[in-house]
């Protein structure tokens, strides 16, 4: 795989692929660090005198035109970020955007309409795709794909377009999340430790056994830590967990004791009686549940507790809140954990999906951590050892 900057992209018009899915008010973008993490990108291009053509999605129009995820305001946000104009196309091919492309200039940026108008973006087999990508590489001479967030996509603009580009290479933040990730599954400075968190087992079993036997230790919080407590022979009452997962969840604590991996799972809990109350009705233990009981954060024993161990850690993987931290009166254990991995010296701390993201940026400790991932799913699978459709296409277009 190559990066921009081995390539001589003077004169030269580049078509971006990046992840511009941001939350929309209305017309008003509430976060715009998707954007944000391509504009050095962005920059170097146009300081090399390169002309920038900028391909995205935003939400799920499933082959639809629906003016309401126009990207027009992440091209006006762009706009204000690089301090140049940012044309937005009528379309992202056809005539019209062809010839917008060809009369584009070295400095000059245009941004295509968003992708997932077209159904043929999201086809599950080459054929269902068409020549979508090949219209798509047509508009440039080198592609650039710059986006993390959907590297786990077989879309037509991920891994068509390299097939039939002139050139291919990833861009700065793509290269970034490749060494960052890379670095911290292949030679981490040890002890090593996964904090895995959310509501599901099941969304990250490959996870966990990929990392058992290469990380020193696992946390694991938030409602997937309820099928393992239940894999324990304890009652966890109405808390949400995956009854089908139980066996799973006894084979992954076998493995990692086999593995040399210390698994670490709450000891206590906050807990109300609904999942729609806003305040706790109380602590208990993690083997004494109430029967009418639903467990939303973990408890300050398995803070004190969870804390101990990344205080400890030279390298720390965090993927998943540990409670229903959406609700003030149940943010606690995320806070308090995200609170003691942002004041690790010299570690390398890395937070990857959506959720994880929202408690570093409600504790505003972004700039306390080595990396923060933009994607979800792609982060998700690469921490389970997958090789991603965006690294496979670009590796396969540099043979």
């Amino acid at each position: 795989m190559i990066f921009i900057d081995q390539l001589d992209i003077s004169g030269k018009k580049l078509l971006f692929r990046v992840d511009f899915n941001v939350p929309l008010d209305g017309t008003v973008i509430t976060d715009d660090n998707r954007i944000r993490a391509n504009v050095p990108t962005f920059r170097y291009a146009l300081e090399k005198g390169a002309a920038v053509i900028v391909c995205a999605h935003l939400g799920k129009p499933k082959g639809q035109v629906k003016p309401e995820l126009s990207l027009k305001p992440a091209a006006d946000r762009l706009a204000e970020l690089l301090g140049v104009p940012v044309e937005l196309a009528p379309d992202c091919v056809g005539p019209e955007v062809e010839s917008m492309a060809a009369k584009l200039q070295a400095g000059q940026v245009m941004m295509l309409e968003n992708l997932r108008f077209h159904k043929e973006e999201q086809g599950k087999t080459e054929a269902d795709r068409g020549d979508f990508g090949k219209q798509l590489a047509a508009l440039a001479d080198i592609y650039v794909n710059d986006a993390f967030g959907v590297a786990h996509r077989a879309n037509a603009s991920v891994v068509d377009v390299p097939r039939f580009a002139k050139q291919s290479c990833a861009g700065f933040l793509l290269k970034k999340e490749w060494e960052f990730l890379g670095e911290a599954l292949e030679k981490p400075n040890r002890p090593y430790v996964a904090v895995s968190g959310g509501a599901k087992v099941s969304s990250k079993l490959g996870i966990l056994n990929n990392l058992l036997g290469k990380v020193d230790d696992i946390i694991i919080g938030g409602a997937m830590a309820n099928t393992f407590i239940a894999a324990q022979g304890h009652n966890v009452g109405k808390s949400l967990y995956e009854a089908d997962l139980i066996e799973d969840a006894k084979a992954i604590m076998a493995k990692a004791e086999e593995k040399g991996s210390k698994l670490h799972l709450p000891v206590d809990f906050l807990y109300a009686k609904s999942i729609e109350d806003t305040a706790a009705a109380g602590e208990c233990a993690a083997e004494a549940i109430p029967g009418d009981a639903v467990v939303l954060d973990i408890g300050p024993k398995s803070i004190e507790q969870f804390n101990q161990v990344i205080g400890a850690a030279k390298t720390v993987m965090w993927n998943g809140p540990m409670g229903f931290f959406e609700k003030p009166a149940f943010a606690e254990g995320s806070l308090a954990l995200c609170r003691r991995m942002a004041g690790i010296d010299g570690a390398l701390t890395i937070v990857g999906g959506g959720d994880t993201d929202a408690v570093v940026h409600q504790a505003h400790l972004a700039d306390k951590f080595s990396f923060i991932s933009t994607g979800g799913g792609s982060f998700l699978e690469f921490l389970e050892g997958k090789e991603l459709p965006a690294f496979k296409a670009l590796k396969e277009s540099f043979k």
